[in-house]
This record gives C-alpha cells, structure tokens and sequence, in this order.
C-alpha cells in the first residue's frame, strides 16, 4: 500500500519565511497588536523611544546613538513576535491551500422525480447543488458534494483529502455511507443525497479550521494571557516609580533606559511565542492528518483522565481469525486441517481467509493440490448459520457455530467437543466446528487478533495517568479476556449507546476528562457528550458533527496520538514560560546596576557580568530580549519533545532544563552581546 502525503513544510520554508516576514510588518496595525497585550505595549514603547530619538537628532543631545540602537532592537522585539505567530499561520494556509486545489466546480447529474428512475436527471453545477438534491454519480466522476450514499456500492478515491491512494468502500446504510466532496469515484455507480450547502461542505469547514480563522483562545491560553497582562501592569507600576525614587537619589534615569528596562523585564519570551504555539499545535494534529474545529479540544486532549475505545478496529484488527486447529480423540490434525481448508477454499470472508492462510503455514505447498477436489461452494446463511462445500468425489464439508453443526449431523455434544468448545468460548474466542460427511472432526479457534504493540501503548497511558476503557458489544466472559490480553484498565461489555453515554458522565461526574472516538450514528450522543470526541471521517454526518476532532485516516489509535500532542501542547506553553520568567534574572544584574550605580557606587557588586558600561548593559539586554525569541521560534514550532512522565518528574525537567536554562543563558548572552557592542564602538 503506497501512501501519498501531503507536502510536510519545514520550519523555514523560504516561500512561507518571506510571506511571513511581509505578515509580521503588516501586524503592527494597532488593532492586530492590541490582541497580544505584551507586544501592544512593547510596540508602544518602541513608538516613544523612536520619538525620542528624532527628538534627541534634533537638538543633538547626548547617547542619541545609543537610544536609536534601543529604538530599533525594541521594533525588532515586535517584528520577531509577529514574525513567530505569522509563520504558523502561514504553515496552516499553506496546507489549506493544498486542500483548497482538491475543491473543483464540476457538472453533475442532479436526479429528477424518482431517485430510482437514473435516466431522469439533468446537468447542473456543482455549486448550484443544494442540501437533499439527490446527484447520480458514475465511475471516473468526482463527487461534487458532501453527501451520504442512498443506493449503491462503489470503491472511493480519497488521497486528495487524506492522502491514502487505496480506495475505500461506499454504501448504503450502516456507518460506511457518508462521503466528501471532490473525492473520486473509482468504480461502479452511486446515488447520493447532499447533505451540505455550497460554501458549507466538510472540506470548506476544514480549510477554513486549518488557517485558524475561527481559532479560539483556550482556557488555559487565557489564563496565560492574564497573568501575562498582570506581571505587565505590575512592571509598568515599577518602572513609573523608579524615576522618583532616582531624584530622590540624587540622579536621573533617561526615559529611553526606563523603557528599555521595562521591556526586558515583562514576559516578552512567552508573550511573543504564546499564539505560535497554539497555532502549531493544531497544526501538529493536521499533518496527522486530524481536523481540530477548535483549539480548546487539542488542549483539553493534553488532560485526559480516561480514553473510551472500540475493541473492533481499535484494540483488535476488526476480524476474527484462525489461531489454531483443534482435532478430537481419533482425528489426526492434518485431516482435520485438509477438511477446513476444502470447507474455506472458496469462502471470501476474513475468517475463511485466515483459515486458508493458517493452513498455508502449516502444510505449506501441499495445500493447492486439494483445491481442485472442491466443486460447489454452499455458502453462509442466517437460517443455516453455516459454510462449506460439495466436493468432486460426492462428499460434503460443512463449518460453522456449534449447535448448527450439531443439528447438520444429527448428532449430540459429545464431552470432547464440549470441554474444547467451553476453553474456546472462555479464551475470548470463537469456535468454528468441522465436519466431513456429516461427521464431527474438530473445531477451529477464531479469534479476536490484537494489534501488535497495542498494549504496550496502553501500559504508556497508564504511565501517562489516562485510564483506558475498552468498549464492545461481546458478552462479559469474552470482553473480559480481550481486556486481560490486550492489557487495558477496564472494560464495558454489551455496549448500547444509553450504556456509553452513561459511562462517559459517570466519569465527567467525578472530575475527569473523557475523550472517546466514533464512526456511527449510535456514537453520535456520546462524542457529544465526550470532552473529546474523534469521529472518523468514514463515519455517518451526525458522527462527524458531534465530534470536536475528525480522523481523516478513519485510524481509531489515532486518539492516542491526539492525547500525546494536547500534552506536548501543554508542556511547550509551560517549558517556554518557565525559561521567559527564569531569563529576567539576568537582566536585573545587567539593568538594574546600570541604572542607580551613579548614585550607589555599591551597585558594581551586582554588576556580575563585569559589562562594559551602564548603556553597553542596556543596549546588550534590549538585543538579547529580541534575538531569544527569534532562537525560540523553532521550538514553539515544533514542540518541546514528550515523553511519559508523572507531574512531579515533568515539573522536575521542566525546572532543570528550562528554569536552569532560563537563568543560565541570559548571562551567557548578554555577555556575549556585551563584548561585540564594546569592541564595534557602538555605544
């Protein structure tokens, strides 16, 4: 299987670099500034030392040099801001813009009168489509509407929305009928009813969620955002008393040093960074190929208490499978094997694939030999509730469930068979009874198969602190022993729909975080209901409209994913305001001193840097303060890497590494800046 994926945008990509760079200049309209607090008020104190400056070119005062230099690192400071938040908005729009070229006006067969009759339609646009117009739609064509099919079965190419080139089956009925306009269609014929309006189809909603037009702030945004506002009113409170408290002092502090000195000091690091970050972490779960309607479910995703999964598809590949051949007292393996596989050679279910292929593994290539003894196939029924086949020599093989075994050869349980069926049943398996001639041979165990690594993954939740809940529609003794094997924290067996939605508020009762993933109709009110709800994106329109987040892939394990990204969303905004918080203790040993030593000579003692003079001090922590947010613009991007930890281990690295590292770079970076400003002669 070949997947085709979409184009992966580097960090600087230098098409996205220069529109961003064009984006940040253009945000320095003061109704765009005004929504990132900290950066509106550096970009007023940019604008008054630039007023400064001319002043000072003017009249000719005294360090009008040095109060250009400031004026510019200041702009600077807001432009590498802008600059940040522009290129992730500009990762985004490039990848709506590769969906945007999926969309396409086509001419469609739009049904008229009878949806039955296909031969009464007419040819219209499919922009000219409306919800319940019910549209013919033919191989080779594209589906020129969100819609769901009616009547038909046909094989879909979706690579243009989710970059997987092996097509997919689209029915009537059930959770498979849903379909995605400009998707193609690759063989036979469909009747579909559209369920959007122009403007208002899936794909129109997911571009628009991608470029972040309708992105919301998260409540934890926006209580970073206070805080930010809060430490900002505070330092601006300080800065304005420390010019009385000066000539109290006996000297004076020049206006462009004061400013300089509050910008450094409030939170500029996170301030500049805090939209980019949020931006990049739904642009994380699109390259993932999942479509997040809001910000606030990405974030949440990072809190999860409890994960709800389907077994099948999820934990499980979604068929059951032969594991083993069971003989009884008198039947050799081989001939129980030989007769399953004449019973399966023509069955075309997974089950009697997965037959056929077990017995391959076993007899190896001695196995086609017998395919020509196989003459008429009997295929499965509700009545019969068994398979198999007349073969050419006049004899039958028949499989199937115990009891309709049983009446098929007249015949009782015997305590064999029984003990081996009851092992299968209690295993979590199915058994699949064999007979030849009406005589019972032995059983087949079909079973639930678990995906490989799945229970490791779900032993990395729990390290994580998420409980995982396995759902199924199987009886308890079954789902109980699916949940031992594949390793998860509890189950709900004989699932209904009232059944999970009354799990889910039980848990959001008790405080917790529920996420859950869906494809049908039945799963509609729970992912509602669910913080975190993941529809597939083969599910039915309600499915998808309930759910806050949609799986392109139609991947169930994708949530696991989801969860890992909310949380490296939350530790980057944490790791980044840990280092914006740890930096400005550098910089009251560079300011500070520079600022009052004329008035207490003392001062030199804090002057631990040893920087050259009081405006090389300056200058060197107004550079620093606009270069680190450049540096950490990768970062933001990216992510701060993740890895399973408890809060105390996470709060822990985040202290060593960021804390530490916050206090320990500034003073290796102004010093650094120190050096060059001295020895180019630029204060």
């Amino acid at each position: 299987m070949t997947k085709h994926k979409r184009k992966d945008f580097s960090l600087f990509d230098r098409a996205l670099a220069a529109q961003a760079a064009r984006s940040a200049v253009a945000k320095l309209d003061p109704r765009v500034l005004s929504r990132n607090p900290v950066m509106f008020v550096t970009g007023v104190v940019a604008l008054l030392t630039t007023f400064i400056f001319l002043r000072d070119l003017v009249t000719g005062a005294a360090m009008t040099g040095t109060v250009g230099q400031i004026a510019f690192w200041l702009w600077v400071t807001v432009l590498f801001a802008n600059f940040a938040e522009a290129i992730a908005e500009g990762r985004g729009k490039a990848r709506s813009d590769s969906l945007r070229a999926t969309q396409a006006e086509t001419e469609c067969r739009r049904l008229t009168g009878d949806p039955a009759a296909h031969e009464n339609f007419e040819l219209v646009s499919s922009q000219k489509l409306h919800k319940d117009d019910v549209v013919l739609v033919e191989a080779g064509d594209l589906i020129p509407a969100d819609g769901e099919v009616i009547e038909g079965v046909a094989s879909v190419d979706e690579s243009a929305i989710t970059g997987e080139s092996a097509p997919v089956i689209r029915e009537s009925g059930g959770d498979r009928s849903a379909v995605t306009g400009s998707t193609c269609l690759v063989s036979d014929w469909l009747v579909i009813r559209v369920t959007a309006e122009p403007g208002k189809s899936f794909l129109d909603r997911m571009i628009a969620m991608v470029e972040g037009a309708e992105r919301q702030k998260t409540p934890n945004e926006i209580a970073l955002n206070i805080l930010l506002i809060g430490m900002t009113i505070i330092f601006v409170l300080v800065v304005v008393t420390l010019e009385p408290f000066a000539l109290f002092s006996g000297t004076s502090i020049p206006v462009a040093f004061l400013v300089a000195l509050l910008v450094t000091l409030i939170p500029t690091t996170i301030g500049g960074l805090l939209s980019a970050i949020g931006i990049a972490g739904m642009d994380r779960l699109v390259k993932a190929n999942v479509i997040a309607k809001s910000g606030r479910a990405v974030e949440a995703a990072g809190d999860v208490d409890t994960l709800l999964l389907d077994k099948t598809g999820t934990i499980t590949f979604g068929n059951r499978m032969a594991d083993a051949f069971m003989p009884l007292p008198g039947v050799s393996e081989r001939e129980l094997i030989e007769t399953a596989l004449l019973a399966s050679f023509p069955d075309e279910t997974p089950e009697g694939k997965s037959i056929v292929d077990l017995a391959h593994k076993m007899l190896g290539r001695e196995v086609d030999a017998l395919r020509e003894r196989v003459g008429e196939f009997v295929p499965f029924s509700a009545q019969t509730r068994l398979s198999g086949a007349d073969l050419t020599d006049g004899g039958e093989v028949r499989k199937g469930a115990s009891d309709a075994m049983l009446r098929y050869a007249g015949a009782k349980a015997s305590l064999d068979l029984t003990r081996i069926v009851e092992s299968i049943g209690k295993s979590g398996g199915t058994p699949l009874v064999v007979s030849r001639d009406r005589r019972i041979l032995g059983v087949i165990h079909l079973k639930d198969i678990i995906k490989p690594g799945i229970r490791e993954r779900f032993a990395e939740l729990r390290r994580l602190g998420i409980r995982t809940v396995m759902i199924t529609g199987d009886n308890p003794l079954t789902a109980a022993a699916i949940a031992a094997e594949a390793g998860v924290d509890d189950f709900l067996a004989e699932a209904t729909p009232e059944k999970k939605l009354e799990l889910i508020r039980q848990e959001q009762a008790e405080g917790k975080l529920v996420a859950m993933c869906g494809d049908g109709s039945n799963d509609a009110p729970a992912l509602a209901q669910a913080d975190i709800g993941v529809a597939m994106n083969t599910g039915t329109p309600a499915a998808k409209e309930a759910g806050n987040l949609i799986d392109l892939d139609s991947d169930p394990t994708k949530l696991i994913e989801v969860v890992l990204v909310g949380k490296q969303l939350l530790i980057s905004r944490g790791a980044l305001t840990t280092f914006s918080i740890a930096n400005d203790v550098a910089k009251y040993f560079a300011i500070l001193p520079a600022l009052f030593i004329t008035a207490y000579p003392g001062l030199q003692a804090l002057n631990v840097m040893d920087l050259a003079s009081p405006a090389s001090a300056i200058l060197s922590a107004v550079i620093f303060n606009a270069l680190v947010i450049f540096a950490l613009i990768p970062l933001a991007l990216r992510g701060v890497r993740y890895s399973p930890a408890t809060a105390g281990e996470l709060l822990q690295r985040n202290l060593l590494i960021y804390g530490l590292g916050g206090l320990v770079v500034p003073f290796v970076g102004i010093k650094a800046i120190d050096v060059a400003v001295s020895a180019l002669g630029l204060v």
